[in-house]
């Protein structure tokens, strides 16, 4: 059931459209990609954010520059006799800050790697009051400038089609940041479906619909309609690992399948009873990433995860090798 604010702001859009659909489209783009409170919006957040205070304290927190914000990076390292020289970028997902990712950096670190979190425009450290793709882009950019080039790009929800943004070279005034592995992690897979989502939540009408998609060219310089993954990577050839939950209630699981479509260089990986937003803390899932991504460092090719028995858990199914396989 609509909440008494989703019933207003959606009488509010009618009224506007009624008038002019195109006003009514770019006052929708302004809502949906200005941020919310970086503040806990439940006790379940808060305790989280409490659980990550102390590891995230000992992290280094650099700050950088981008148009409309300062976004922060925090920074996890190996003890210096087990760094193989490796670095990681992490990014969350909307309405999430590097804080929830605390696990996957750990996991990273005890792997040898340098884990470094980035919280976007508007999120967790950074400032700033707008988030789209390309903000996103420009942060993950500025994130390569100050600590890069990187071994791989892991990102969740949000976070997923972003890296795959950056590695695509997809945002026209951005730089091309290719690393040597990509990881998806609940990943939704065309940014038109979250506009059509968006724009009936806000009760937009078919010309209003066309304004807020058409607010896209105008920020990006590409339409709404490039920024799906078998046209924005349709020529990545890095390894690409596609985790996703079949249960995920957010993000549906047929996102992963079209991420795996595109190739053999795609591996798909079943991380079922993690949902949404466990799944990013999961020790299958992480330990997972780190097998992945640790093949960037010796060279190893894309074959099955080798999860060791200590981590494998019965949520994944049970045929490890199988819920791991690639989709051609």
């Amino acid at each position: 059931m609509a909440s008494l604010l989703e019933k207003i702001t959606r009488a509010g859009f009618r009224v506007v459209d009624a008038y002019s659909p195109e006003t009514a489209g770019a006052l929708a783009f302004l809502l949906f990609t200005r941020t919310r409170s970086t503040k806990p919006q439940s006790e379940k957040e808060r305790a989280a954010l409490a659980r990550a205070k102390v590891r995230m304290a000992e992290a280094e927190t650099v700050r950088m520059m981008i148009p409309g914000s300062v976004v922060a990076t925090h920074v996890f390292r190996p003890l210096i006799a087990d760094d193989n020289g490796g670095r990681v970028l992490i990014v969350h997902g909307y309405r999430s800050r590097s804080d929830h990712m605390v696990a996957m950096a750990d996991r990273l670190v005890a792997a040898g790697f340098t884990a470094v979190c980035l919280d976007l425009p508007g999120h967790g450290a950074s400032t700033g009051r707008v988030l789209h793709l390309p903000k996103a882009v420009e942060a993950i950019d500025a994130a390569w400038r100050q600590h890069g080039p990187f071994d791989a790009f892991v990102g969740h929800s949000f976070g997923g089609p972003s890296v795959l943004a950056a590695a695509a070279g997809a945002i026209l005034h951005v730089p091309r940041r290719l690393p040597k592995r990509i990881v998806t992690i609940a990943a939704p897979s065309d940014m038109a479906e979250v506009f059509l989502w968006a724009g009936k939540l806000l009760g937009l009408g078919p010309a209003a619909q066309r304004s807020f998609e058409g607010q896209v060219m105008r920020v990006a310089g590409r339409p709404l309609s490039e920024f799906r993954v078998d046209r924005m990577a349709h020529d990545l050839s890095v390894p690409v690992l596609a985790i996703h939950a079949e249960d995920d209630k957010e993000v549906a699981f047929d996102n992963a399948l079209a991420l795996a479509g595109l190739g053999n260089h795609v591996e798909l990986f079943r991380a079922n009873g993690y949902g949404h937003r466990r799944i990013v803390s999961a020790p299958p899932v992480t330990a997972a990433v780190a097998d992945f991504v640790s093949r960037s460092r010796d060279g190893g090719q894309i074959v099955g995860l080798r999860l060791p028995a200590s981590v494998q858990s019965p949520m994944l199914g049970s045929d490890t090798q199988g819920d791991s396989r690639r989709l051609a």
